[in-house]
This record gives C-alpha cells, structure tokens and sequence, in this order.
C-alpha cells in the first residue's frame, strides 16, 4: 500500500484509514457520582458523559502509541516500509528528550525502513491536527518520496481529585495519510486561532495533572472556535467565490473535552450564524439578541440556552453521530478529534459519501483550526475493520474506588526507576504494556498475546 512519485502533483490527499485503541479498563460516571459524593446527574447529565475509559501503570503514553500502530500494520496489511514520514501528536510527556516517535521506530525494524521523517508535536490537545498538517504539507511538498505518512494521535488525560477528575479519558488514534484518499482534506480551507493564554496547562513536571482555570477554558475554546469560524468563512470566500453556512456542513465534528461543551460549541456556531444573517426566518424567535457582542455572551445562560434549543434537531444530525465514542471514552486530548471521526464512521458511513465534514480542533495555551473533509469514497472498511460496538462490550467496568487507587499507584510510579508496575494484566488482546523500569530509566516493553497465538510464544522486548 503506497503511492509512487510522478510528475503530476499529489491529487486528494487526506486519510486512507484510522485505526483507534482505547483501553479495556473504564469507569461508569454514575457510579463516579456516587462515589465522589456529588449530586445525581453531575457527571452524567452535567458533563453529558457515560463512561470513562483510564490505564494502571501498566500502560503509558508509548504502550498505547505502540499498540495502535502496531494493531493498525496488522489491521490494513500495511508494511512499516511503506511509510516515508511518521509523526506523533501528544501531550502526555514521560521524557523530555526522547520522543515517542523514536519508541515506535522499534516496529519497523524487521522492514528495515529507517528513513522515516518526523518526531514528535506538541501542544495540549492541538498536537495531533499539527501532525496531520504535517504530513499533508509533506507530501505537498518537494520532500515527498513517494511514500505515505502515518499521523499518531494518542494521550492519557488524567486529573487530580476534584471536579476536573471525570474529564479524563484514555485513546490513540492511527491515520494513513496519502494521495487519493477517501477522506480528503478540503485542500486551502481552514481557519485558525492562536494566542497566549493559560487555561489549561502542565507546569508542575512531577505530576501528570494539569492546572486548569475551568471557567476561562470555557471561554478561551468558544472565542477559538468564533475566531476560526471567522477566518474558515473568510477563506472559503475566497476559494470558492460563495458565502458558507452551516447548511454547507454536513457533518460536523468537535475536539470533546466533554459532551456538553460539544453541544454548546454547536449551539454557539448558531449564534454566529444569527450574527451573520438575523433575518433568516429560523431566527425569528432569538431577535432579542441581534445586538449583543461576542465577547459578552461566552457565559449568557439565556442566550446559550434559546441557541442550544434552536439547535437541538441539527445537533442530533449533523453531530450527536460523532459524539458517542465521546461521550464512552472520555477526553483524550490529541486523539479526541479523531475519534470523533471514527465515531461518525462507525454511525453512518453508508450515508458519507459526497458530504462535507466539517472539524474544529482545539488546544489549550492556546491553538485552535477549523477545516473540512470531503468524502470522496466508501469508508464502510473502516467501519467493518475497526468493529467499535463489538470492542466497546467487552470493556472492563472497575469500581470507582480502584479507579481511585489506580491514579495513586500512577502518581507513584510516574517518574520512578527500578520498579515492575502493580496493574493487571488484565487488556485487549494485542494491547502493549509496560513490563519495568530499569536504574536507567529505560523502559521495557511486552505485548499481550492474540487469541490466534500459541500461549507459548514470548513477546519480544522493546
């Protein structure tokens, strides 16, 4: 599976395939509620999620990169020699040298392909769309070989006892980037939004948490997505010679730190819509709020409220689709945005092609892009390769309290030497994991048997 350099400049280029792991252990947010002693509903209704997937010290940031791109090799029938360029987007740190990339590099030893560009990017949970960038403008570019890139997308979301903590999650995402794509990215369309700030952020190098002001990352995500939505409109203008709505969008797709800000970043694409065109007949009933400004509406309960209610029936067709693995899994940062992908194609890829895909990516600090996908073929393989219904039954629901006790155990052993981690092994099969620490700091790792493999066989080391 590759694509030969030619004269003729790359055509479509975007994702061939996405391969997604998330982890068997996960918490229920209802049983969280009771357990943290909070109100009925504040998790689950309040947050608008259902569960939350989470690791033991038995997986990290590189086991779970591993297992994703080893699991996508197997998944498609994707030789490592075919990839010219691999890039990981994370923002889950375990070594402020050595990239994650550099781990993966030990999968593609038997191939004996090491001529593979790209390291790691990093910031919040924007670094997995800087990855996919990357690799487009690559294989845009004069540097292009010939060869595909692979785009990892993966981070663990983890936060200290509070009301933070059922935000975490877990997943890593895969994604095939190339030439003649059915997911193509709507080339020179897009519209970004960067500045300083700190809403959420990792200065404390000794804990996995971050410090996170809620209230002004509520803020700071819906100006991005303003600002990006203003200059995505702009650009289409500008290619296109046409004005886009949200009728232009068939689709559309969030970076979900939780389901509920999802739904108001879609009520909130409304409102700027309502800004543009007041008189559109679907407006009739918010005309109280013609002359408000942006910026004084972030927090405007009525406002938000009477938006979310004009929205409520597109919300449930355009996005609820690419919320539900969501809203099952949690927030994992980088790969958020494409699991929501992967959600909208394991809901309805029958009914994708020839649509418009619209995404808005968000990390804090802050850097934030909305762009498009237009989907120009079948992407059912995905959906029959990637079997997420069946994966999601046969997750392992843990009790609050060794939730609980898990994240302890993490704490201790996050920047430990000499030490075999205390989780189970208790994981997906094909699932990658932590097998020790050495006096180095050099990390050793296994990988858990396929059902099809002898239980004999001794997994290699990395």
């Amino acid at each position: 599976m590759s694509s030969r350099a030619s004269s003729r400049p790359p055509q479509d280029i975007g994702i061939l395939a996405l391969e997604a792991y998330f982890p068997i252990t996960t918490v229920n947010q209802i049983a969280l509620e009771s357990f943290d002693g909070v109100s009925k509903g504040k998790y689950s209704t309040g947050l608008g999620q259902n569960n939350m997937a989470f690791v033991s010290d038995r997986e990290d940031i590189v086991s779970i990169s591993l297992t994703v791109v080893k699991n996508f090799f197997e998944k498609y029938d994707v030789s490592p020699s075919d990839i010219g360029r691999l890039e990981v987007g994370t923002e889950t740190i375990i070594d402020k040298s050595k990239s994650v990339k550099s781990y993966l590099m030990e999968l593609f030893v038997q191939s004996g392909n090491f001529n593979v560009e790209g390291v790691d990017t990093i910031n919040a949970c924007y670094g997995g769309t800087n990855a996919l960038f990357n690799a487009i403008n690559w294989i845009e570019s004069s540097s292009w070989d010939g060869r595909l890139a692979l785009v990892v997308a993966s981070d663990i979301a983890v936060y200290g006892p509070g009301p933070a903590r059922p935000t975490g999650g877990c997943a890593a995402v895969a994604m095939l980037i190339g030439p003649n794509a059915p997911l193509v990215i709507e080339p020179g369309i897009r519209g970004s939004h960067m500045e300083h700030v700190y809403d959420f952020y990792k200065p404390v190098l000794n804990s996995e948490y971050p410090v996170v002001d809620g209230q002004l990352s509520i803020q700071c995500y819906m100006k991005a997505l303003d600002k990006s939505y203003d200059a995505y409109r702009k650009r289409f203008v500008e290619k296109t010679g046409n004005q886009f709505t949200l009728k232009d969008a068939d689709y559309l797709v969030f970076h979900s730190p939780y389901n509920k800000l999802v739904r108001r970043a879609f009520a909130r694409m409304f409102f700027n819509e309502f800004l543009s065109n007041p008189d559109d007949p679907i407006f009739k009933d918010v005309q109280r709020y013609k002359h408000q400004q942006r910026e004084e509406t972030y927090f405007n309960r009525g406002l938000n409220s009477a938006f979310e209610q004009l929205s409520a029936e597109q919300y449930s067709k355009k996005v609820a689709p690419s919320a539900i693995l969501g809203r099952e899994i949690g927030n994992c940062y980088s790969a958020s945005l494409y699991m929501g992908i992967l959600s909208l194609i394991d809901a309805i890829s029958d009914d994708m092609v020839g649509k418009r895909v619209m995404c808005f990516s968000y990390g804090s600090g802050m850097a934030a892009t909305i762009f498009s996908i237009i989907v120009k073929g079948s992407v059912a393989f995905i959906q029959q390769k990637e079997k997420i219904t069946k994966r999601l039954s046969q997750r392992l629901f843990v009790d609050p309290s060794e939730f609980s006790k898990t994240l302890v155990i993490r704490e201790k052993h996050l920047l430990a030497n000499s030490f075999v981690p205390e989780g189970t092994l208790t994981l997906f099969p094909g699932t990658f994991y932590l097998e020790k620490v050495d006096d180095k700091y050099r990390r050793y790792y296994k990988r858990k048997l396929k059902e099809k493999e002898s239980s004999t066989t001794t997994p290699a080391k990395l």
